[in-house]
């Protein structure tokens, strides 16, 4: 058997998402003339209660396009220091924006208005202009920790009394909304950009959406048609993207179940020294022996993962892991 825990982007579409796929009705989107783009656009918009939003290839570029829209060359942005637009975009940050970052060491990625406060910046020739803070939501470096609506309140207060920009990389933002019972609709009140990805836990195979204001999204357009996004016939993709967020939202409290079957188990076991508490889907563990001896050794096994350092490997369910994988996996935890 094989059981695939590398990451939840590694899902493959199902009969009705490939369905939904065939049969979808399509345009050039670079015209705006692609309907099932802009139904998607519309409907991921009205769920977060934002005004418009952009289909895009990647949350890598829908996270630098908002950066981009929200900030100016020498300025800075305020993130955690594992957040992924910092550690996992290429260093667009800096290429794409001409913005320099300030990385802050929150609680497993996550970060309070306490925390931000004392690093905007005083404005002052010597210093970048502070503009923008950015969370992230799940953080994928802090084992699918989450964010509340009552955490990001206060944060998104102290943006709004400094004058600056909040904009969320949702990743895994269902799997938060999924976690915490907070409604989907109350983040548009918070945040000036959210990006929502869609090629995760939700299962489509391609894509994601900026969400934000009109005059906003309108800009991002531009900068999407600047990093080469401006797709075509991308109605095909987008169908994925609906079927996603109409049928795969509900059923990620199984991924989440399953991760936490995971990690009771591999607390009991003698070679881990340590797992990190689950919240959402993502496991992260820690390993007596280096983690690419244990990874080679679950591989023979036919369980693939991944690391996250020396010691630390990391277990992502989705919607392609199943009960009988979970019972197999452990089965070959209690065997290592």
């Amino acid at each position: 058997m094989t059981v695939d825990l590398r990451s939840d982007t590694v899902t493959k579409p199902t009969p009705g998402m490939l369905e939904a796929m065939w049969s979808a009705k399509v345009g050039d989107d670079v015209f705006g003339e692609d309907e099932t783009v802009n139904a998607l656009e519309e409907k991921a918009a009205a769920m977060f209660g934002m005004e418009a939003g952009i289909y895009c290839p990647s949350g890598t570029m829908t996270n630098q396009i908002a950066i981009k829209c929200f900030t100016q060359p020498l300025d800075e942005l305020i993130a955690d220091q594992t957040a992924h637009v910092y550690r996992y975009e290429g260093g667009g940050i800096a290429f794409n924006s001409g913005v320099s970052t300030r990385l802050l060491n929150g609680y497993r990625g996550i970060l309070t208005a306490e925390m931000i406060e004392p690093e905007i910046n005083a404005e002052n020739i010597h210093y970048p202009h502070t503009s923008l803070v950015v969370l992230e939501n799940t953080v994928n470096k802090g084992g699918g920790s989450c964010y509340t609506l009552n955490q990001i309140a206060p944060i998104a207060q102290l943006c709004l009394d400094r004058g600056l920009k909040l904009h969320l990389d949702g990743a895994r933002v269902f799997n938060a909304l999924a976690h915490t019972g907070d409604s989907a609709v109350d983040y548009g009140k918070y945040f000036n950009g959210v990006s929502v990805c869609l090629s995760k836990g939700l299962g489509a195979p391609v894509g994601s959406v900026l969400l934000a204001d009109k005059e906003t999204i309108k800009y991002a357009r531009r900068i999407r048609k600047v990093l080469g996004g401006g797709m075509r016939q991308a109605g095909f993709l987008a169908a994925a993207g609906i079927y996603a967020l109409d049928h795969h939202v509900e059923r990620l409290k199984i991924d989440h179940s399953h991760a936490g079957i995971l990690a009771d188990e591999l607390g009991k076991q003698s070679w881990v020294s340590g797992v990190v508490p689950v919240e959402t889907n993502i496991v992260l563990f820690d390993t007596i022996e280096p983690a690419d001896v244990v990874l080679a050794k679950l591989a023979d096994k036919g369980i693939k993962a991944g690391s996250t350092d020396k010691h630390r490997i990391r277990f992502v369910t989705h919607l392609d892991v199943h009960p009988e994988q979970i019972e197999y996996t452990i089965d070959v935890l209690k065997a290592l």
